[in-house]
């Protein structure tokens, strides 16, 4: 029973909007291309399939960034008790655990068609470089962008075997979706980060941090608009991509300089916009 709570924290599978912030892009993915490919079995059969995959792999990359990140987390209030950092677990133990689930993601992989296949494992470059990129940039959010929606591409060509540049307006938006609430969850860390020599958005906008983020909220919300336009009318979608839009209206109000405490709840929030966008993407007629 400790070895398991050990690996709950590890995981993070106690704090789920970490992988629900990676599953919603796959979600919006399969949604659209639901759009083209009215399948209804498949299209549940693969929602099935991205989610226990967003777990996995969201589980699997906790992990290695508590690995590549041991020496700095120990320096940060919000992450000196993570189990790696406060010595709960060994490293060798968890890169085991990193293998094994990685190696169940790949079980799923393999139920998807080739190119959907071949994008999954490209993937795995992505996911595995992103730690590094805090100590190499000041947009490791854009690289956590790029990455956690990489589902997007995957679940348009599991369902339709191909690329469109469709998805791709809807993988933009979906980056710069992440850009905007990865920032806000820095903002909590800006202090510590600074002092050990990490940079983020956070840090590169903290003068301006409410305009960088509402400029991405921005851009995101004119590309889906854009994208569903031919859509849009007196109808349910319609009032769903409204209530997405104003999700994220809602945290820009609410996203007030130094207010440590808020940064995390709003960040959270995103998984209502998640939800928001799918139903209104899912239930266009």
């Amino acid at each position: 029973m400790h070895q398991l709570k050990i690996f709950i924290e590890l995981t993070r599978l106690n704090k789920p909007i970490g992988f629900m912030l990676l599953f919603w892009p796959c979600s919006w993915g399969l949604a659209y291309g639901y759009l083209v490919n009215q399948d209804v079995n498949l299209f549940v059969y693969y929602l099935i399939l991205f989610f226990i995959g967003s777990v996995l792999m969201r589980s699997a990359g906790c992990i290695f960034n508590d690995i590549v990140d041991k020496d700095y987390d120990i320096k940060v209030q919000r992450t000196k008790s993570r189990p790696i950092t406060s010595g709960k677990i060994s490293i060798r133990q968890s890169f085991l655990y990193v293998i094994v689930l990685c190696s169940i993601a790949f079980l799923i992989l393999v139920q998807f068609n080739l190119i959907t296949i071949i994008l999954g494992l490209s993937s795995m470059l992505l996911a595995f470089s992103y730690p590094f990129m805090k100590r190499i940039t000041y947009w490791p959010q854009l690289f956590l962008g790029i990455t956690f929606n990489w589902g997007i591409l995957m679940a348009w060509t599991a369902l339709n075997n191909s690329l469109s540049v469709d998805i791709f307006i809807l993988y933009a938006s979906a980056i710069f979706w992440t850009l905007g609430y990865d920032t806000i969850y820095g903002a909590q860390d800006m202090s510590d980060d600074e002092v050990i020599g990490l940079k983020s958005t956070s840090i590169k906008f903290k003068k301006n941090i409410r305009l960088f983020v509402s400029t991405t909220y921005l851009i995101s919300s004119i590309l889906i608009i854009f994208l569903l336009y031919d859509y849009i009318g007196a109808n349910i979608s319609t009032i769903f991509l409204i209530f997405f839009i104003y999700s994220l209206i809602y945290q820009l109000i609410n996203f007030k300089k130094n207010n440590v405490k808020d940064y995390l709840k709003l960040f959270k929030y995103n998984n209502y916009t998640g939800l928001l966008l799918f139903l209104s993407i899912f239930l266009i007629k």
